[in-house]
């Protein structure tokens, strides 16, 4: 294994894992759950874009569309529809929570892709409390309209009498580990995919693979582009299938 000091005196060394470190945006070494850090920084511009995207690109609302207000009226079109096909009509009400969470991962997803941006969803901190935002939002609402019957989601009625218990705690192990999954898929994925171009970038230091890496790199990105809105699209159409099942009927 090379040391340190060889890999600095080759300028060959390639550290994917640091363009995920968390560091505070005005200097110092440790960080506090009231520090400024790149990750606050990133996701307020998330925010931003999400407002310049809906208020300030629809704000004149032109019979000829404009470019932004044409992405604008696409998205909201686009996700207005999922939720009424996948939660019903019932469940458009939740429709401005669903397309604002659609968003902002989409465009911390795309942010992340700029050159020395930050990944903010490539943290399971960030994407864990979006999950557990909805677990238990969904969870709270299926209590608040069924009461006491929105337990029944967990008794498979249809099943054998003997077999009815051992499904209902493999339903509520499943039911539980729902914002595990959900948030570890996206940050898996966008982890996954950034060091793997920061890896292949390293070698354009090697001029004779150079041509390579640059093809390479390209091809990764452009895959990275729709693994991001692949990835929002994933989170939003399952936060839309958890709440189809608070709102809807138990099994039967």
């Amino acid at each position: 294994m090379a040391t340190e000091g060889e890999d600095e005196g080759s300028g060959f060394a390639i550290h994917p894992m640091d363009q995920f470190v968390v560091k505070p945006l005005f200097g110092g070494d440790s960080v506090h759950w009231y520090t400024i850090t790149n990750v606050t920084l990133w996701m307020a511009l998330a925010v931003g874009a999400v407002a310049l995207l809906l208020v300030v690109g629809t704000r004149r609302r032109e019979m000829v569309p404009t470019r932004v207000q044409s992405v604008a009226e696409l998205i909201y079109g686009f996700i207005h529809n999922m939720v009424e096909d996948v939660t019903g009509h019932e469940g458009v009400k939740y429709f401005p929570y669903i397309l604002t969470l659609f968003l902002f991962i989409l465009m911390a997803n795309l942010l992340g892709l700029l050159p020395m941006s930050f990944a903010t969803t490539s943290h399971v901190a960030v994407t864990v409390v979006l999950a557990l935002a909805v677990f238990v939002a969904v969870t709270v609402l299926g209590f608040l309209r069924k009461g006491p019957g929105f337990l029944s989601m967990f008794w498979v009625s249809s099943a054998p009498l003997p077999l009815r218990p051992v499904l209902a705690v493999i339903e509520v192990i499943s039911y539980f580990v729902r914002p595990v999954s959900h948030s570890i898929r996206l940050a898996g994925n966008i982890l996954a995919g950034h060091a793997v171009i920061k890896v292949i970038a390293g070698f354009a230091t090697l001029a004779i693979a150079s041509p390579f890496v640059i093809g390479a790199v390209a091809a990764i990105y452009g895959l990275e582009l729709l693994v991001a809105c692949v990835q929002a699209y994933v989170f939003t159409i399952l936060t839309c299938v958890y709440l189809r099942d608070a709102l809807g009927e138990a099994h039967h």
